[in-house]
């Protein structure tokens, strides 16, 4: 479902020899800049099988976004390959696309379009979504007006239409209150009793030990160990002592 051989991805941070704007224009047409070369991900090698639940754990800068994007393509690898198998579906950042000046309701049908949804389909979901939400209230009120959190409630309510054999999910359990981030759990528990195949990058421990198959260990862009979950836990906790 998901091969990945030796995959690296570098980005290039330039330094300036001088701090003053005009030096700084002057070695931008020169050429003048020094590069630092840092590596997110470095010969990173795993595969991942059908309908198996993969945890993703790492200090913050691991790589862990890093890797999601380069299997959502994203991002581009420096070096390496991988294969996927399957039409996939990130949940990396909840809410791109959203517009800030159109109702709810608008930005349902917007956000569904951009998960390939006709609006005649999202018109027969809109109840469902919105109470799943918890936002039957507030369906023609300016997106704008709504908290933060009950703009990560209806990302999330879309988002969770999308038809994928492939997941990858970067920390959206996080959002909302206690009682809304367990119908978000109920929802990925339901995924994994249908056999998708979901990759999870998450810190919240209870979500990693009772969702995953296996958990992949990512230190300074590398992969430091995989296992079993709790075992993967301990050894996080091990590195991070």
């Amino acid at each position: 479902m998901i091969r990945a051989r030796n995959l690296s991805k570098v980005f290039r941070i330039p330094h300036a020899k001088k701090r003053t704007l005009f030096h700084n224009l002057r070695a931008l047409v020169n050429g003048g800049f020094e590069y630092e070369e840092f590596y997110a991900l470095r010969d990173v090698s795993f595969c991942v099988g059908e309908g198996e639940f993969v945890g993703i754990m790492g200090k913050n800068g691991s790589g862990k976004t890093t890797l999601l994007k380069l299997l959502s393509e994203i991002y581009l690898p420096t070096s390496g390959d991988m294969q996927i198998r399957g039409a996939v579906y990130p949940l990396l950042e909840l809410g791109i696309g959203f517009q800030p000046d159109f109702t709810v309701r608008d930005n349902l049908y917007i956000y569904g379009s951009f998960l390939g949804f006709s609006r005649r389909a999202m018109k027969s979901k809109l109840g469902a979504i919105l109470e799943f939400a918890e936002l039957q209230r507030f369906v023609d009120a300016r997106l704008d007006t709504l908290s933060s959190g009950m703009k990560a409630r209806l990302a999330f309510a879309i988002a969770m239409q999308a038809q994928a054999s492939i997941y990858l999910v970067d920390e959206v359990l996080a959002v909302g209150d206690h009682w809304f981030r367990e119908k978000c759990r109920q929802e990925f528990r339901r995924l994994k009793s249908e056999r998708r195949t979901v990759l999870l990058v998450s810190h919240a421990e209870d979500d990693v030990l009772e969702l995953c198959d296996r958990v992949i260990v990512l230190w300074d862009g590398s992969i430091a160990s995989e296992g079993r979950p709790q075992e993967m836990i301990e050894y996080y906790h091990s590195l991070s002592a």
